[in-house]
């Protein structure tokens, strides 16, 4: 549970204005998180492009199972015969000559087998149920990728909303500067430079707030890659922001859950167990199989060539099938030596699985920490740019400041306001970073970030 923002009154006035920009109230149509995360998960073709992959997987194990059950299969035949046959020569006396006959003739079969013993088949069996298990793994990781996607283009949209509206009210500021330093300047209280250096800073801002403008519609037009449409406005921050630090506050225990939960770590060991599987499935291929096999066949017809009375013939077969692999050229050899190598491949991956989450989780944990401190320095660091305005300001006043230091303490204002903005940003997408690190990221926790958006 996240802690409510508690700060002296002083210090919650200067930066309620200082950040009038960021905390304010949004439209009643605007969107939330969880509206724009439940377009995604409609319209993301990441995602659905993912769950055809898991409704293909989960066909691994009957296809499978089918090498372990009979196999049955039948066939018939049917004809109609003109048989004509004349002999050109001496024959037997009442020989007849020609042969002319017309007749109907037909087959039918039927056969059967079950493997009794086929080792390969049931390693397979194995196999197929390793992955249907890791597909569900990797679709789950797939869904933590969106929710991550998902949050990072949502925050990037509100920032760049943010910067765009932080531009528009310093150009305003500046604006105003600009005029009073011509009206100083017309009147013999100001210099030129004064009103050269005001117009400077106004260009300069029109500037920032053109590329701020452009760095939004880049914005939204990544999130409507996600969603599929142009976003609605966007729901803010809520006020009241205190971030807490990860609990429990141990790196070890971020570590240790990473190393055993990650989805990343838990799919590389899937890989590994398949692959040593597999090792196993070609060293099969030196064993023998064992069927039981059975057919039934049946012959008739109104004829045949050497027949011209009807016939009817039945056969029934039961039995046993041995193979016994004796050499095929080395292949079952060679195929046992590439699986192998492939098990190593998969065992090194298996590790690098585990040193990126074990850095995941390391960067993650001292990256919330960090950005909950960095949250703080800025808040004080609004608050001490925007007293430092004021008394520039004053000290204009009375004489003992310029124009140009009055502009500085205002640019530095709006800076740490846009620096305070990031903070907030970047400690929301750590959290949810962090609880990805250790593979827990659902569905939830995005919730809970959202009832940020609503206070």
């Amino acid at each position: 549970m996240m802690k409510r923002f508690r700060s002296n009154p002083m210090r919650a006035a200067i930066l309620s204005c200082a950040l009038g920009a960021l905390f304010v109230a949004t439209p009643a149509l605007s969107e939330d998180l969880m509206q724009i995360y439940r377009d995604a998960q409609q319209n993301d073709p990441s995602l659905a492009a993912a769950r055809a992959i898991w409704q293909a997987t989960q066909e691994r194990i009957p296809q499978a199972r089918s090498g372990l059950l009979p196999n049955v299969s039948g066939s018939g035949v049917g004809n109609v015969n003109d048989f004509h046959e004349a002999i050109h020569g001496p024959l037997p006396p009442d020989t007849p000559n020609p042969i002319n006959r017309t007749f109907r003739s037909g087959t039918l079969s039927v056969s059967a087998s079950q493997p009794l013993y086929r080792m390969q088949n049931k390693v397979a069996y194995d196999q197929a149920k390793q992955q249907v298990s890791q597909a569900d793994y990797q679709f789950s990781s797939i869904q933590q990728d969106l929710i991550l996607r998902v949050a990072q283009a949502y925050f990037d949209v509100l920032l760049a909303e943010f910067n765009v509206d932080l531009a528009v009210s310093q150009k305003a500021a500046v604006s105003e500067n600009l005029a009073q330093s011509k009206r100083n300047f017309e009147v013999g209280v100001a210099t030129i430079t004064d009103t050269n250096e005001a117009q400077a800073k106004y260009d300069s801002i029109v500037a920032q707030e053109i590329s701020a403008r452009n760095d939004l519609d880049n914005k939204r037009t990544a999130l409507r890659a996600i969603i599929g449409r142009f976003p609605e406005p966007l729901k803010k921050l809520g006020k009241g922001f205190d971030p807490p630090l990860p609990s429990p506050n141990q790196l070890d225990f971020w570590v240790d859950h990473a190393l055993a939960d990650n989805l990343q770590v838990k799919i590389a060991g899937y890989n590994y167990d398949i692959a040593t599987l597999e090792v196993d499935r070609q060293k099969a291929g030196h064993y023998p199989t064992l069927d039981l096999v059975a057919s039934y066949s049946g012959q008739w017809g109104t004829g045949a060539t050497n027949l011209s009375s009807p016939f009817d013939i039945r056969q029934a077969q039961i039995g046993f099938a041995l193979n016994v692999p004796i050499y095929q050229g080395g292949f079952v050899n060679s195929k046992v030596r590439e699986a192998i190598a492939l098990q190593d491949n998969a065992r090194q991956n298996v590790e690098v699985a585990r040193r990126a989450a074990l850095f995941n989780a390391q960067t993650g944990f001292t990256g919330v920490n960090s950005a909950a401190a960095s949250v703080k320095a800025n808040e004080q660091a609004v608050s001490s740019a925007q007293v430092a305005y004021e008394s520039n300001r004053l000290g204009q006043e009375v004489g003992v400041r310029t124009n140009l230091d009055v502009l500085n303490t205002q640019q530095n204002v709006f800076q740490a306001r846009r620096d305070l903005a990031q903070a907030y940003f970047n400690y929301l997408i750590g959290v949810l970073r962090l609880k990805s690190a250790i593979g827990t990221l659902s569905e939830q926790d995005l919730e809970e970030v959202n009832r940020r958006l609503q206070g």
